[in-house]
């Protein structure tokens, strides 16, 4: 199966559509009237529905088990042809559309058994997704391009000592994004240099000023005690995500003393230095961060 240990959990939504068409008004009568030898047809099919939807990783090989939280099953008779809709919703790291789809299959092919004896002309003519939403391409920002600069704080590296990984798993993840690269630099882990090159890379118009490294617990990592005086705002939500994120996948994450906030219209964070760190902070808030901008561009306009 595909590796879905990265993704976060989002409120996941999938409406399906299967039409059945029969092949007389008979028929139609027949199930209204509850008249079919096998039983009430509409009732039936919304129990191998319901029993379809939750099994659907026992008979998909690709399909990850999750929770079910909610399945409705609605019918709609237009003239010959029963139009199922169903809705399936979880709050998991991937969507509910095969879910939602195989339910409405089966409801289709359970009445087409029910109906057979009574009717030879029974056609399960459509089956498709009709809407889905939760997912990544739920929440992507689909504003102007966003520009970052990153900069990886380290003594070592910046001495020449290790080579830097933190920092280029960063600028990975905000390409995917589509966020472009003014500036990538190593320095220091010093309080001023830290300082200057905040206020030079807001000076420089990057809406996006990450920083990774020096926020562990020794006494030279000075990243967080840096950076938030000069913030005029923190945002203690994104760090929460991100610690949260690491403490699922391992224990010592709560040790991160991750820093975010704004300055004027920048979003500024300081990151874990380690590379697993940085990847899983970029994974636990992106692409889902650039909705701030829009916070923050509404916020402007209601100070005017």
């Amino acid at each position: 199966m595909v590796d879905i240990t990265h993704k976060n959990n989002t409120l996941r939504t999938a409406v399906a559509q299967a039409i059945v068409k029969v092949g007389s008004s008979k028929t139609i009568d027949a199930i209204k009237a509850k008249k079919i030898p096998k039983g009430d047809v509409f009732e039936m099919a919304k129990t191998a529905g319901l029993f379809a939807v939750k099994r659907t990783s026992d008979i998909i090989p690709d399909c990850h088990p999750l929770p079910i939280e909610y399945t409705s099953i609605e019918y709609t008779i237009n003239n010959l042809e029963i139009i199922i809709d169903i809705t399936v919703k979880t709050i998991y790291k991937t969507g509910v559309e095969v879910e939602a789809m195989h339910g409405a299959s089966v409801v289709a092919l359970t009445m087409y058994d029910m109906l057979k004896p009574i009717d030879k002309n029974i056609e399960i003519s459509t089956i498709k997704l009709l809407h889905k939403k939760g997912g990544k391409s739920s929440y992507k920002d689909n504003g102007k391009p966003y520009s970052a600069g990153v900069v990886v704080c380290s003594d070592s590296i910046a001495a020449g000592h290790k080579e830097d990984r933190a920092g280029k798993t960063i600028i990975t993840k905000l390409k995917e994004c589509g966020v472009q690269i003014n500036s990538y630099s190593i320095i220091p882990d010093e309080r001023s240099e830290i300082q200057e090159k905040v206020k030079d890379l807001k000076t420089s118009g990057n809406d996006l000023i990450i920083f990774t490294g020096g926020t562990g617990l020794s006494p030279r990592d000075v990243t967080p005690e840096a950076i938030v005086p000069l913030l005029d705002r923190r945002i203690p939500g994104i760090e929460e995500t991100i610690r949260n994120y690491g403490q699922n996948r391992m224990p010592y994450a709560m040790l991160s003393r991750s820093v975010s906030g704004i300055i004027g219209d920048s979003i500024v964070l300081a990151l874990p230095g380690s590379t697993n760190g940085a990847k899983e902070s970029m994974e636990a808030i992106f692409p889902s961060i650039l909705h701030l901008f829009k916070v923050l561009k509404g916020a402007t306009h209601d100070n005017i």
